[in-house]
């Protein structure tokens, strides 16, 4: 039986590589960040070009920490562009490859299981994984990196250690190799799966290095990992049971739905208690059009941190389970009132509406109003018609008419940041 073989390829700087092309510009040789350039210098940039990560500067670094000796050209985000460029190498790995043997990872990286069609293409591996950075350069302008490994810890450590550094831009890893060149590669952050956190605890054990953990004793990684220690100690020797079909086959037993955002300025405490009621108002639009009730939410609120670097955090249980604002914007607004500091200056909300379930599953409340709530689904449903028809901003709530509300600026971004529509939706 031939080994398995995959690749993850990471499209290179993304964000920024797209706004070089759109501008005629090599994504490799010009100085470009995408940030926001109506926020202030210590907005973090969403993307730095490779050339601007050659002079030293950091990938996510915020807009002051760019060398003022460096010319560059700063990029507003385009949300929606990136993803109709995410979507047309899509498209170019489905001329390859089957969709059941692809798995997104995020909108820049994507792991393949290449091994059944090396025969079919009569290909080694490095040759179909040159040929598919050609096609996405040539296609689309973008430059990208490929690891290829014999299971997807392997391809994901090949991309992020080995070919995003090397002139090829590809790299191959299999278990012997990885031990070969890896097992003592520092730092151990450099590694997938191993952030800060995890080094420092396994550095108390004079542990750096991948050849450490492999030869450990394992009781007491055990003793202080729990069960965590068993992935560890598998990466630690190259090895990953988990194929793409697994990922595809997974369905989680629970899952949850949230929202949080980062105010550009402080808020007060009724500013940031309005804030709570627009968050909460869409995360019930979004639960209706999902046709899903939740039980409980969790609110997390983070302060200015001239005030406390520890955000806030409680959790209010509901009736029954439901997804009517009528009953979950009231609850949050309570929970807002009972755990955050009057006095404290706001900079970050989240809330979580957990372990959602199936509104069809939901069983009644005998104390609860059917026909009343069988009135606010319709109205729910209603004004969700009428943005998927005529945009988000289409209708509105007084709240969101309010001074410091986010909601119609919200509308006009994707995940967070501006879409690239703003001006169309203005005019």
């Amino acid at each position: 039986m031939k080994p398995s073989v995959y690749f993850v390829i990471d499209l290179k700087s993304f964000y920024a590589s797209v706004e070089c092309v759109e501008r005629g510009l090599d994504p490799m040789t010009a100085h470009l960040v995408v940030a926001d350039p109506e926020r202030t210098e210590r907005t973090i940039c969403l993307a730095v070009s490779p050339a601007l990560k050659a002079l030293g500067v950091k990938n996510r670094c915020r807009v002051f920490e760019i060398p003022k000796n460096v010319d560059y050209i700063v990029a507003e985000p385009r949300m929606k562009r990136y993803i109709e460029y995410a979507a047309d190498i899509y498209s170019i790995y489905l001329r390859y490859i089957a969709p059941q043997d692809i798995h997104v990872y995020s909108i820049d990286e994507v792991f393949l299981d290449v091994g059944p069609y090396l025969k079919y293409y009569r290909m080694s591996a490095e040759e179909l994984g040159r040929n598919l950075l050609k096609t996405i350069r040539e296609t689309t302008g973008l430059p990208a990196a490929c690891g290829v490994g014999t299971n997807l810890y392997l391809a994901k450590i090949a991309l992020d250690i080995l070919a995003k550094h090397c002139e090829a831009s590809i790299a191959y890893l299999d278990e012997t190799l990885y031990r070969e060149k890896l097992w003592n590669h520092q730092p151990l952050t450099d590694f997938w799966r191993i952030g800060p956190g995890i080094s420092k605890r396994l550095a108390s054990m004079g542990i750096t290095t991948m050849k450490g953990i492999a030869q450990a004793d394992e009781d007491s990684l055990y003793r202080m990992f729990g069960v965590d220690a068993e992935l560890l100690i598998d990466h630690a020797w190259g090895q990953e049971p988990t194929t793409i079909a697994d990922i595809k086959k997974y369905k989680p037993k629970t899952h949850c739905l949230s929202s949080s955002q980062i105010l550009s300025k402080n808020y007060s405490f009724e500013k940031g208690k309005l804030i709570v009621k627009e968050m909460m108002d869409a995360l019930c639009l979004d639960l209706t059009d999902q046709d899903l009730v939740t039980q409980s939410v969790t609110l997390q609120v983070g302060y200015a941190y001239a005030f406390s670097s520890k955000p806030i955090k409680g959790t209010t249980r509901l009736p029954a389970a439901t997804n009517l604002y009528t009953i979950m914007i009231p609850a949050v607004t309570r929970l807002y009132e009972d755990i955050v500091h009057p006095a404290a200056p706001i900079r970050k909300i989240s809330i979580t509406c957990n372990r959602v379930t199936p509104e069809g599953d939901r069983s009644l409340n005998l104390f609860e109003d059917v026909e009343e709530m069988e009135k606010n689904r319709r109205i729910q449903k209603t004004v969700l018609k009428i943005k998927k028809k005529y945009g988000k901003n289409a209708i509105l709530k007084g709240m969101d008419l309010e001074s410091g509300a986010t909601t119609q600026q919200r509308n006009n971004q994707i995940g967070g940041h501006k879409s690239g529509e703003e001006s169309k939706n203005q005019t």
